[in-house]
């Protein structure tokens, strides 16, 4: 006679079946995310992925914390009512002031990015790391403390790049303009003799291109796309919701401001439709205002 299953480890099993069917929801202030957005979509084709890019609030990096916190709680509120089974923080400022309230706060797994220190520290021969970063990243707790355990044993040189991602945001990943803006934050890095370049923030990936002309071929450049997407299937598969590989998986782009149609599909590769989600209520609900 067949052993009978506990009813609650077959409600259990059904649950995580059906929540296996929810989209990932994946957001960043803009166009960024998309960099951490064509990893997961590489490694997990058959997941069915929300994109939102909340160009109404771009970028983050220059927002006081309490602000850009609150937005993110509020963007997490959204995404739990579609409802959608994790959702990808695709920004290292927002992932230093918010996950931990995101976390508090939502039943889904919330999966953050940071600076990749610890494997840049790793893989630099010579000792002396260079670190891209928005300035809000750079003025968070968290940095300072991931900077702080990684310090000992390297020589980490942090430079802010302000106004890098608002070049990436009009479209300009080629231009002279943002080639001179490169110039101006590497050659410093290169002077002192840095040999590994962490990309600290998810709009940085689109440029390296860019960064190519200027630091070569040679240097070993870090970002943090790939581990990201590695973490979110990890904890996916530790909570059985991963989606059957049956078919390939749907990508919906959303954006809280309209007309973002023509950048996001230059960046992506292929024309999108991008929905508009107007979020503007958000400062009517007691949150602080931008």
């Amino acid at each position: 006679m067949a052993a009978k299953v506990p009813a609650r480890l077959c409600l259990g099993f059904k649950m995580s079946h059906r929540i296996a069917y929810h989209p990932i929801a994946v957001f960043d202030s803009g166009v960024g995310g998309l960099s951490v957005l064509k990893e997961i979509h590489t490694l997990l084709p058959a997941e069915k992925l929300i994109y939102f890019a909340d160009h109404a609030y771009m970028p983050y990096g220059c927002k006081r914390e309490d602000a850009v916190k609150a937005r993110c709680l509020q963007l997490g509120r959204f995404f739990a009512s579609l409802p959608v089974k994790a959702i990808v923080v695709a920004c290292n400022t927002a992932t230093a002031v918010a996950v931990r309230d995101l976390r508090a706060a939502l039943q889904v797994p919330i999966i953050g990015m940071e600076p990749a220190l610890k494997p840049a520290v790793g893989h630099s021969r010579g000792g002396v790391v260079g670190v891209l970063a928005t300035s809000g990243t750079v003025a968070s707790r968290k940095f300072q403390q991931l900077k702080a355990s990684f310090a000992k044993d390297s020589e980490l040189l942090v430079q802010p790049c302000p106004g890098l991602v608002e070049q990436i945001e009009s479209g300009h990943l080629e231009s002279a303009e943002t080639l001179q803006m490169l110039k101006v934050f590497l050659e410093p890095l290169l002077t002192k003799g840095v040999d590994t370049l962490v990309l600290g923030c998810s709009h940085y990936p689109l440029l390296l291109p860019m960064i190519r002309k200027v630091v070569g071929d040679e240097m070993a450049v870090v970002d943090t796309g790939d581990a990201l997407a590695r973490q979110l299937r990890y904890q996916l598969h530790q909570r059985q919701t991963l989606a059957p590989l049956v078919q390939a998986g749907v990508i919906r782009f959303m954006s809280s401001m309209q007309g973002r149609e023509q950048l996001i599909s230059s960046l992506w590769g292929e024309a999108v439709s991008v929905e508009f989600i107007d979020m503007s209520t958000a400062w009517d609900e007691g949150f602080p205002t931008p």
